[in-house]
């Protein structure tokens, strides 16, 4: 698990509260059912709308793989295409059929396959592109939901400010009651703001780089794949890779 989300949220929140306590804020005043049930619930509800009810229903997975994935890790994935090259080319591309038993990535084994089996290397790279688009076209699609909610959630939580403010109206004969009730009202508009810019954009956000390394391991793939279909020479194959690895992923040589 990559702990990034966690501990940003973890720290967000944190700031939040340190701020309220240092102000003198008792936590009771802005955990107030009505707002937090119009806030969230009107925005999940709009969120909903504006999408298709597969989207709305994925997203309770979606906000888990924001939370708890842990990409692969490439420098990994290159030493094992490494390895499947050497063996290709010292004992052919069908001795790969055993190794692929200790190939855990499953867009690697699908290539794998599909090259023993014989596949043109222009139809085995068309195949595999279109599902890495496939892959980038649902992943917008998934990360969408929560976008529209940040966005939604700010105006959400005027209205429930409005509605407050329409409450406070009608009771101003009782001022010794007004400041409490204004104060109460301002809570709508708190959880609107708080909620797109510490929940729901910053989820939005992490499905979006998510998307863009994984994404990119399975081009990483697709190279290595490639070449280990023509029967590349695993030196080159490894400086291949190592080109295409985002700078920091390579692996650290050891001292000598």
């Amino acid at each position: 698990m990559d702990p990034a989300s966690l501990i940003g949220l973890g720290v967000a929140f944190g700031a939040i509260l340190l701020s309220m306590t240092l102000e003198g804020t008792p936590l009771s005043h802005i955990l107030l059912p009505a707002p937090l049930i119009l806030v969230f619930a009107g925005t999940i509800g709009v969120g909903m709308a504006g999408g298709l009810f597969r989207d709305a229903t994925g997203a309770v997975n979606q906000i888990k793989r924001a939370l708890l994935a842990k990409p692969g890790k490439p420098d990994e994935l290159v030493e094992t295409m490494v390895k499947l090259a050497e063996k290709a080319r010292r004992e052919g591309l069908l001795a790969l059929e055993d190794a692929m038993r200790d190939v855990t990535d499953p867009f690697l084994k699908r290539g794998l396959q599909l090259a023993i089996d014989g596949t043109d290397s222009e139809e085995l790279r068309e195949i595999l592109e279109g599902e890495v688009d496939a892959k980038r076209k649902a992943d917008k699609a998934a990360a969408k939901i929560f976008a529209d909610m940040g966005g939604y959630a700010p105006t959400i939580g005027i209205i429930g400010t409005v509605v407050g403010l329409v409450h406070v109206l009608s009771n101003l004969s009782q001022p010794a009651t007004l400041g409490e009730l204004i104060a109460a009202a301002f809570v709508a508009t708190l959880w609107g703001i708080l909620s797109a810019n510490v929940i729901w954009l910053p989820i939005n956000n992490r499905l979006k780089r998510l998307s863009e390394v994984e994404c990119a391991q399975m081009d990483l793939v697709i190279a290595g794949i490639i070449n280990i279909q023509a029967g590349a020479n695993p030196r080159l194959v490894a400086q291949k890779l190592r080109s295409m690895m985002p700078p920091g992923a390579e692996p650290k040589k050891k001292a000598a």
